[in-house]
């Protein structure tokens, strides 16, 4: 026997059966729901991600100057450690190895201040080679110019434009009011830091405990986990760079002294570290002995100096650096890429040199969070 569906009659006349509408409608209605809350999702992350990237550019200052005071506070922690070992309280022993390392800081920026004053008081000795080898590149540049102006066709009955010279007013003032602020606010960072440093080193027990005790306690043993592998990157990668910029600064310095290159120790070890900068560190490190050499050294000689820092660099980030920090952060290079696009960015020189730790902290974050880990095989090697 066939059932017939419930129609709806009006005026004697059958309009349509009320089932069907219904069902359709309630369906529809689902997906616009659906859809509508979806869509407020998207729009919240996009919301939330923008603005917490305004965020972290706005309080540049005061991340970056937490960030580098943890960082060090990693180097100092084992100083501390060996001093608790012989029974010296933690509080004395944070502020011992405190001024350790501002002896240390203090030392080395008078080493080198007065190296490069002394270096940039020979200079000008060299400045009339220089400026022979300028004019050279220039007529060169020059003359391409001329011939591609050659190549193109005139243009009839247009008038040539007048080049016209915008002259900046010079002077001490000027130089001051520009840089007051920026200096200002670098000066109130670094007072900062060593304050930040002794606080963490003090209190390192109880912010991990009460870290902790953040998370309910069913997560505290995952948080537990999370926190210790942070803190074995960060160590790892501390000591990798240290390892590796000292090896690269004994190659360097020995290269550099056997081409008779001005100031070859201090140039070695400024050229050694800043080449660690991952991708752009190797056109930094061949600034300064380029510079030095330029004038000085022959072309051979200089051939061998770019040599040197490039093959340096490249052994280093290639076989180096995989084998001593590789193992504990392992991030793919895509991944080291962007997060020194994004954060040089946002930070400038200080993002390139945060970056890698930024993100291997976010990739081991993403390891330990299961809605995370997609994201955190992603990141990985």
């Amino acid at each position: 026997m066939a059932t017939t569906q419930p129609q709806v009659i009006a005026n004697g006349e059958v309009i349509a059966n009320s089932a069907p509408i219904a069902n359709g409608s309630a369906e529809d209605d689902v997906e616009i729901i659906k859809g509508s809350i979806q869509a407020g999702v998207v729009a919240q992350v996009v919301i939330a991600t923008a603005a917490a990237i305004g965020l972290i550019y706005l309080l540049k200052p005061v991340f970056v100057t937490v960030l580098v005071a943890t960082l060090l506070a990693f180097c100092l922690e084992p100083i501390v450690l060996a001093l608790q070992r012989v029974r010296i309280p933690r509080p004395a022993g944070a502020a011992i190895a405190l001024l350790l390392l501002l002896g240390l800081s203090g030392a080395l920026i008078f080493f080198f201040y007065n190296r490069a004053v002394d270096f940039a008081e020979e200079l000008p000795r060299f400045s009339e080679q220089i400026r022979d080898d300028l004019e050279k590149f220039e007529t060169q540049a020059k003359k391409i110019e001329d011939s591609t102006r050659s190549i193109l066709p005139a243009q009839q009955g247009m008038k040539q434009p007048i080049p016209v010279q915008v002259l900046e007013p010079r002077g001490l003032a000027k130089l001051i009011s520009n840089g007051a602020s920026q200096f200002g606010e670098i000066a109130l960072a670094i007072s900062f830091v060593p304050f930040l440093i002794y606080f963490m080193l003090t209190w390192k027990t109880h912010v991990h405990s009460a870290t902790l005790r953040v998370f309910p306690k069913e997560k505290r043993l995952v948080a537990y986990r999370t926190i210790g592998r942070i803190s074995e990157m960060v160590r790892s990668f501390i000591a990798g760079n240290l390892f590796v910029g000292l090896l690269n600064a004994a190659a360097s310095t020995a290269v550099f002294g056997a081409m008779h290159l001005p100031y070859f120790y201090f140039l070695g070890a400024i050229s050694a570290f800043v080449g660690l900068i991952p991708y752009l560190g190797v056109f930094f490190a061949l600034l300064a002995p380029l510079a030095a050499g330029m004038g000085v050294l022959d072309k051979s000689h200089l051939a061998v100096i770019f040599v040197t820092v490039v093959v340096l660099h490249v052994l280093t980030m290639n076989l180096l650096y995989p084998k001593l920090i590789g193992r504990r952060l392992r991030l793919n290079p895509l991944a080291v890429g962007l997060s020194l696009l994004f954060w040089a960015w946002i930070w400038g020189a200080f993002g390139l040199i945060l970056a890698i730790p930024l993100m291997g902290t976010a990739k081991i974050i993403c390891d330990y969070i299961e809605p995370l880990q997609g994201l955190g095989e992603w990141l990985g090697d």
